[in-house]
């Protein structure tokens, strides 16, 4: 390997471990806002987008092996605010839906997240958004193509 391509990789396993830090505070367990971590947050979320979500469909949002999809919704279920019942189109099919409290959580955590997703994306300069955006998806792709030969992310 090159000088330059040692220089190069430190660079890059520089932004990836400074990234990991960045976004520490959303991939935490502790208690976010309305008695919900964060991702539990992104469980309420992306159960809000549908009527009914599927476990396995949660699973792959998540990214996270289906023990932990279910040691994650768990907590939202003794809390009445995600139900849980078996699929009317297949019995081995678990369906996720909200309970009207799931539905207010929801809400009051985006409003109590408002302001930080206000300040990040008002501190990108407006006219290099879609260009950040844009970089940040290429770079993510990157590293989900470089984990899928030894299926770290799985």
């Amino acid at each position: 390997m090159t000088h330059q391509n040692v220089e190069s990789n430190q660079e890059t396993l520089t932004l990836l471990s400074d990234l990991c830090k960045v976004v520490r505070c959303c991939r935490q367990d502790s208690i976010f806002c309305e008695n919900v971590t964060f991702t539990q947050f992104l469980i309420l979320d992306a159960v809000s987008k549908s009527e009914k979500l599927r476990m396995a469909e949660l699973h792959q949002i998540l990214a996270v092996d289906k023990s932990t999809t279910t040691r994650l919704v768990n907590p939202l279920v003794r809390q009445g605010l995600v139900r849980r019942e078996k699929s009317d189109h297949d019995l081995r099919a678990i369906d996720l839906t909200l309970t009207r409290e799931g539905r207010e959580i929801h809400t009051r955590v985006w409003q109590c997240l408002a302001g930080f997703v206000d300040a990040i994306r008002t501190g990108i300069p407006e006219a290099k958004r879609t260009e950040v955006y844009g970089a940040v998806e290429t770079f993510m792709g990157a590293v989900r193509n470089a984990l899928s030969p030894c299926q770290c992310n799985e």
